[in-house]
């Protein structure tokens, strides 16, 4: 991937300020660059796409008829860097970060769902701007960015979902075949806060096995998965009677769905949800883990009727990465031992999903898992290996405490 270094937040609002790698008293004296960004219902028009490093200001006037939002995103296009939210049409709010050199995305989201509109790179120049580091400061950063990054990935998720649901509950089979690791995506990146919401998780993506073990009704992605790969459900459970769900079946799961998702989406943006620096460190290790378990996607378990785990895999350590990055400095600022951990860290993480990108990609696919021998996924198994091993000592390192 790459190794760039994060933009510094230093104001994420207007009225909130904080840092993602510390105190920038160096870099705050001079007077910030003033750009501007207008949010239109089909736009997201940046008055430049470069600046120097050091501070910088965009105003974001909302011209549209929605309520917006206006995003900073990191080279990987996943994580948040800065971000200001709930810009009402006709309102203006500023952004104001401490930029280091790099490459970087502006993008606006209109009604604060969906992916964003206007996606545009911003490359920002000049010389790395030098940060004395504040432990809270940037630990505050840290859990604001990773945050917004779970917001962000909520609010693509719904309507990704629904398009699949509708898809689905219209007996359009082959559409619905083709969104359904799509419309995972985002969820298998945030997959850990989804977990601590009690049954949310189980309703949503428990497979067959796990919700029949803990007496569950079987619901969700992976009810759908077996309904719409029914001969591959009947191989696989050769003594059940697998029957296709009805119309009326189809609508009832599939709302059920959108109402999880919904949920989701709701308790991740109410305003008491909180996360800390050990549910962002904890939640990337617990990413990899999800990928090596017996039932995960590394044995080729998550979608054992439409084997399409790669997609799943591919986004699992998205999300451990993007919660890494989100912690990376404050890692990287504990002496030698952070320093070689997220020299380490960052090279495994590019290895990996260079092996990964070996068998596809989200656009034009990826590979069917039945079709990857042993072999390939003994090397995809030491290469996760590789990477989760040092992953281990992230909590430790950040927090001077063993992972949970």
């Amino acid at each position: 991937m790459h190794t760039r270094r994060p933009l510094i937040i230093a104001a994420a609002v207007a009225t909130a300020a904080f840092t993602l790698t510390g105190c920038v008293p160096n870099a705050g004296t001079g007077e910030a660059a003033a750009l501007t960004v207008d949010s239109g219902a089909d736009s997201c028009a940046v008055s430049a796409d470069t600046a120097a490093s050091g501070p910088i200001t965009f105003t974001v006037t909302n011209s549209g008829d929605q309520v917006t939002e206006f995003y900073v995103l990191a080279e990987n296009k996943l994580s948040i860097v800065g971000e200001v939210e709930n810009i009402a049409p006709g309102a203006s709010r500023d952004l104001t970060l401490v930029a280091q050199p790099g490459e970087y995305f502006t993008v606006c989201k209109p009604g604060m769902v969906g992916a964003g509109i206007g996606t545009t790179p911003f490359t920002v120049t000049g010389e790395s701007v030098e940060a004395n580091a504040d432990d809270a400061e940037a630990e505050d950063a840290a859990v604001a960015s990773y945050t917004a990054y779970v917001k962000s990935q909520a609010a693509e998720l719904l309507p990704q979902v629904q398009e699949f649901v509708d898809a689905y509950v219209a007996g359009e089979d082959a559409e619905a075949k083709r969104l359904f690791p799509l419309a995972r995506v985002s969820y298998e990146r945030i997959e850990p806060t989804a977990e601590q919401f009690g049954d949310l998780d189980p309703s949503i993506d428990y497979r067959k096995p796990g919700a029949e073990a803990e007496g569950l009704p079987f619901t969700g992605f992976h009810r759908i998965e077996m309904d719409l790969w029914l001969d591959a459900a009947a191989e696989n459970y050769p003594d059940e009677k697998i029957v296709a769900l009805t119309p009326a079946e189809r609508a009832t799961l599939g709302e059920q769905l959108v109402t999880d998702i919904t949920s989701l989406y709701d308790l991740v943006h109410s305003d008491d949800f909180t996360l800390s620096l050990s549910d962002i460190t904890n939640g990337a290790i617990g990413l990899l883990d999800e990928i090596a378990a017996p039932d995960g996607k590394l044995p080729g378990e998550e979608n054992e009727f439409a084997h399409t785990d790669l997609y799943d895999f591919t986004a699992n350590v998205e999300g451990a990465q993007v919660a890494y990055e989100a912690v990376r400095d404050i890692a990287a600022a504990k002496g030698d031992e952070g320093a070689e951990l997220t020299k380490t860290l960052d090279t495994q993480f590019a290895a990996m999903l260079e092996l990964l990108a070996t068998y596809g990609d989200y656009e034009g696919g990826f590979v069917d898992y039945s079709t990857v021998d042993q072999n390939a996924r003994n090397e995809l198994g030491a290469q996760l290996n590789a990477l989760s091993e040092p992953l281990s000592q992230l909590t430790h390192t950040v927090l001077g405490v063993s992972a949970a």
